[in-house]
């Protein structure tokens, strides 16, 4: 290999998305990253975009903690998440809907990693009906997980940043959050709800340190949505593009606060 060939190598393992490994020297050497140290907890991470942004915190030195509604997603996901990380990661079972859940698993998480410094709201699901269709446990089902859940997670969280004199928070949202589609009266309702959610509470905690962010994907690859594994996805949003946009979010000094993204499929498929 060429000194040059040897340049470009080291600059690749530097500039990956997926950055498990640092080059130095002539040789490969595990390095914390730029999170280490911090402790972040992710709800709704068995699969998608909870999972992909699980892994990236943890691969760029995070303790994680995840979790999902059952225990066995939630060690399946744990299995995929140790493979290649150094900082801890552990989760347990949780339904976000339920405040005495959602506190249960706050102190999970206190025993785990000693604490919280970023939590990444992003459970959620979506029954799609019109409004005259969706019954009333379905639309308490919807804004019970993606928005109560979101605000019992929030209350939480910000008793932990109280006690470590600030933290992150970033709300999973949508571009349902702003724009309106027929059969989404629940799921519609329950993200603008958290985009209003997000902007007061970082209105709220703005001067205690505390950052508040919201990111709002269009069409994204997973198996949730109205469309989930129909056809072609290959023009649609991957979670670790939501992924990367976290650390991005992450990335920002304590000065610079980044409220509000939104994304969408460069090249949207055509009807």
């Amino acid at each position: 290999m060429s000194v040059s060939d040897h340049g470009r190598e080291r600059w690749w393992w530097l500039n990956t998305i997926d950055l498990r490994a640092y080059w130095i020297g002539d040789k490969q050497d595990f390095m914390s990253g730029f999170l280490g140290g911090k402790r972040a907890l992710v709800t709704g991470a068995s699969k998608g975009i909870g999972l992909a942004v699980a892994q990236a915190l943890a691969i760029n030195g995070a303790d994680v903690a995840i979790c999902a509604r059952s225990q066995a997603d939630v060690e399946k996901s744990l299995g995929k998440l140790r493979d290649g990380v150094h900082g801890k990661v552990s989760g347990t079972a949780t339904d976000v809907g339920k405040s005495r859940e959602v506190a249960k698993l706050f102190e999970f998480v206190d025993k785990e990693l000693g604490g919280l410094d970023i939590l990444v709201n992003n459970a959620g699901i979506g029954i799609f009906r019109s409004a005259r269709e969706l019954s009333v446990d379905e639309w308490d089902q919807v804004i019970g997980t993606n928005l109560s859940g979101a605000f019992y997670c929030t209350h939480e969280a910000l008793k932990r940043f109280e006690q470590a004199h600030g933290g992150r928070i970033i709300n999973i949202s949508s571009l349902a959050g702003k724009n309106p589609f027929a059969g989404g009266s629940a799921y519609n309702a329950s993200k603008f709800g958290m985009n209003a959610l997000s902007e007061a509470t970082m209105l709220d905690h703005r001067q205690d340190n505390v950052a508040v962010s919201y990111i709002m994907p269009g069409s994204v690859a997973t198996e949730f949505g109205r469309q989930a594994a129909k056809g072609n996805s290959s023009w649609k949003i991957a979670p670790e593009d939501i992924a990367e946009i976290v650390l991005g979010v992450l990335r920002m000094p304590e000065r610079t606060l980044i409220s509000r993204v939104e994304v969408r499929p460069s090249r949207p498929q055509k009807d």
